[in-house]
């Protein structure tokens, strides 16, 4: 990958992506002894997603208080530049190869960055209509979720009147509760799931505090408006997903948001030659974070979508802590095993396990909501419980964890159960 004529820089760890979990990862890796961390973030400013989400309810768990979006990041940038992690803004990595060198574009110029472990951190991106293919006319009013966040927040900009939003993921509660700040009406949320996919404070606080509806098992399957939207049809769904014929009805609108799923942002993940997961759609990982790609890990939304900013900054300081291990040459080549998913879990990450490891912590999703709950880690081929854990309640939106006291030294099996 050498190119004649090419800057070439050198670091022992690079972190891609400066949001909560990639900011995370360069101080995991700069307080674990490593001089040489390099950030790069393709926006002119730290923090990602963060700088838009204007309201508190963030830092809970990484700072004891509630505090906004802007501030958190901020927090994360302060951290980071005092500790001496360095950072390239407003550059773009444009490739990433399976030996760990870098191509990079910026104002400054193209350069080849070749890293001793590269971090990926790079978030995720919305489902747009097109990816869930609502019919309908192609008018102004509509907007995902995030982009409407971020008009409003960050721009000043009034989208609409009167707002149906389809899905309930956290972007969209959130944006309801924002849309009725600013003076717009919000008809209607609209959630195909017989469950919110948000989480559940997010329902109360977004919607039910102040009145706005809240419809399950109900899509949106007609976009009507010429040059604006000017109203959505609605319909119920059977339990298959299908719209109920005659169940439809109209709802005057000019402003339609989706909010529908996320997606983890793996191209560069790709041409590095990761393995992705058709569960997560983000990279398959060992226990450190590490991909099958050696010296490559993966973190924060990139790797599976967080329900809380805290979460994916734990991960980053993991995988931080991890890639700084790497460099070190303290990684051993052990044999590893498989974490398969069983009744009841959507996923588990890590998905393979060292063999020989200890105290492992498995973050999973359970597929439906769900009461009095076993959750058990068993041995695949013998059954034999490793751990197990009752909790009162589970429900998809929300990722849980649980820690196998014994070394691993087959393949799992996750499972929960009433």
């Amino acid at each position: 990958m050498t190119e004649t004529g090419t800057v070439v820089e050198r670091h022992d760890i690079v972190v891609i992506g400066g949001g909560p979990a990639g900011l995370a990862a360069a101080l995991g890796a700069r307080r674990a002894g490593i001089d040489d961390v390099l950030l790069i973030e393709r926006d002119r400013v730290l923090g990602g997603i963060l700088n838009q989400c204007i309201h508190d309810g963030f830092g809970l768990f990484l700072y004891k208080e509630t505090i906004s979006g802007p501030e958190y990041a901020e927090r994360l940038a302060e951290d980071a530049a005092r500790e001496g992690v360095i950072f390239h803004t407003g550059a773009m990595v444009l490739d990433l190869s399976p030996d760990r060198v870098l191509r990079v574009n910026a104002a400054d110029g193209y350069r080849l960055v070749r890293a001793g472990a590269v971090i990926l951190a790079m978030g995720c991106r919305e489902r747009t209509r097109d990816m869930i293919g609502i019919p309908g006319t192609r008018p102004a009013g509509i907007f995902t979720a995030g982009s409407a966040q971020n008009m409003v927040n960050l721009h000043n900009l009034k989208i609409g009147r009167e707002a149906v939003i389809l899905g309930s993921g956290d972007v969209g509660l959130i944006m309801a509760r924002r849309l009725t700040f600013e003076g717009i009406k919000v008809r209607g949320v609209f959630e195909i799931l017989p469950w919110p996919s948000g989480l559940e404070r997010n329902v109360r606080q977004c919607l039910q505090d102040f009145g706005i509806p809240l419809e399950l098992s109900s899509t949106v399957v007609d976009i009507r408006g010429r040059d604006r939207v000017s109203s959505v049809i609605v319909a119920r769904v059977d339990g298959s997903s299908r719209p109920i014929p005659g169940s439809e009805r109209e709802i005057a609108c000019d402003t339609l948001l989706f909010s529908v799923g996320l997606i983890p942002e793996n191209e560069l993940s790709k041409r590095a030659g990761v393995v992705l997961s058709p569960l997560t759609g983000g990279a398959v990982v060992d226990e450190t974070l590490m991909t099958g790609v050696p010296g490559v890990f993966s973190c924060g939304n990139v790797l599976h979508i967080h329900d809380v900013a805290d979460w994916a900054s734990f991960e980053g300081f993991e995988a931080g802590r991890r890639a700084a291990e790497f460099v070190r040459g303290r990684r051993s080549g052990a044999e590893t095993v498989e974490v398969r998913v069983g009744e009841n879990i959507r996923y588990v990450l890590p998905q393979i396990v060292r063999r020989g490891a200890s105290g492992v912590t498995l973050n999973f999703r359970v597929r439906r909501p769900m009461r009095s709950v076993a959750v058990e880690v068993r041995e695949a081929a013998s059954d034999r419980i490793l751990t197990r854990v009752k909790l009162y309640r589970l429900i998809p939106s929300e990722m849980r964890q649980i820690r196998i006291p014994t070394s691993v030294e087959d393949a799992l099996e996750i499972v929960a159960h009433e």
